[in-house]
């Protein structure tokens, strides 16, 4: 590219600095965006520049339509699992309806030969909703954020999030559910694993019906 004086930009341009990986100690940082615009492209390129820097590194995909294993050449999964030629990087995509399946199961089961079958399978009805998936898709979101394990596992945990909509969408469910949960305590009773759960036979709202 050239001025209006013919001379050449990009020569007089210097180019921006080098990161220097090996101090950048941020442990959290989220790639948003709407869909296209590279969000996994830069996630992987930041990821593996942390982890030649001999950082530890957890690349997440909150994506549903996640594309990880295409980026990195591996099979990615809900657990996380090392990158083949990366020393350092782990990745693993949240898989909203295998979390939703674990939540249910440890509802449900403390249940099992405790109350009658009707109670058992008006429960599980209960559970069987996108709501729940909402919920063990941000359960099991926030368990990678506070979970003391995870965190003295790794000095950063990337999030190659989904497109913005979704992604605004996983960040409000907490101030949504409070807000539900402060109108309707009695139809919240089943949202979570709590030994006092019983079905209610009142409020199925969802927040976003309120």
């Amino acid at each position: 590219m050239r001025d209006p004086n013919g001379s050449d930009l990009a020569a007089r341009v210097p180019p921006p600095p080098l990161l220097e990986w090996g101090s950048w100690h941020t442990p959290f940082v989220f790639f948003t965006g709407k869909g296209g615009v590279g969000k996994t492209t830069v996630a992987g390129a930041v990821s593996v520049a942390l982890a030649d820097a001999g950082r530890r590194v957890l690349m997440v995909s909150t994506d549903p339509a996640s594309n990880l294993g295409d980026l990195l050449s591996t099979a990615v999964g809900p657990a996380p699992g090392p990158v083949p030629g990366v020393p350092g990087l782990e990745v693993m995509n949240l898989d909203p309806d295998a979390a939703a399946a674990a939540y249910r199961e440890r509802v449900v089961a403390p249940y099992r030969g405790a109350v009658p079958p009707e109670e058992l399978h008006a429960l599980e009805e209960q559970l069987a909703g996108e709501c729940t998936v909402e919920v063990a898709a941000f359960d099991r979101f926030t368990q990678l954020i506070v979970h003391p394990e995870l965190i003295g596992r790794y000095d950063h945990v990337l999030f190659d999030t989904a497109p913005t909509g979704h992604t605004l969408r996983l960040l409000s469910l907490p101030g949504s559910w409070a807000q539900y949960i402060e109108s309707a305590p009695e139809g919240a009773s089943c949202l979570g694993p709590d030994r006092a759960c019983r079905p209610s036979a009142r409020s199925t709202r969802r927040p976003s019906d309120t």
